[in-house]
């Protein structure tokens, strides 16, 4: 499904309060797994091992790193809205982020994302989204995460 188009700034504006879309799925393979795990030197065999995560671990899987989900963000959010007239959009931080469950390897992944606030800023706005990951066929979320963005028009 192609990203809502928000109109520039003002229309932005509007938005606060609501939810902007939920992005496709996305498949969470062991060998991203293992890209990710070679990326940030985290190779725990809970994420790298599946042999032995099918003998010890209480998923009977691998599972992807809590960061892996996290890092999904951008890519997903670019599926759920784009704005124009944006000149530069930088990461700003995260306010809160939690991981109640974890994402199994070979399970699918949709990101929602809600603009929770905006502030102006220099040169343009710093914007809030809560995005909360879900995996298919699960209730209950594996990540949600406020994250923090400047916005410059």
């Amino acid at each position: 499904m192609p990203p809502r188009v928000v109109r520039g700034l003002e229309e932005l504006r509007s938005l606060v309060g609501q939810t902007l879309g939920t992005s496709d799925w996305f498949e969470v393979t062991q060998e991203r797994v293992h890209h990710f795990a070679d990326g940030t030197g985290d190779h725990q065999w809970i994420h790298c091992d599946p042999e032995r995560a099918r003998r010890e671990s209480p998923y009977g899987v691998t599972v992807a790193h809590g960061f892996f989900t996290l890092s999904l963000c951008p890519v997903l959010a670019e599926q759920i809205y784009a704005v124009e007239g944006l000149k530069l959009v930088l990461n700003y931080g995260l306010n809160r982020v939690r991981f109640p469950s974890p994402v199994k390897v070979g399970a699918r992944v949709r990101m929602t994302s809600e603009l929770m606030g905006l502030r102006d800023t220099p040169g343009g706005v710093q914007a809030t989204f809560k995005n909360t990951f879900e995996v298919e066929g699960e209730d209950k979320p594996v990540c949600v995460a406020e994250s923090v963005a400047r916005m410059f028009f």
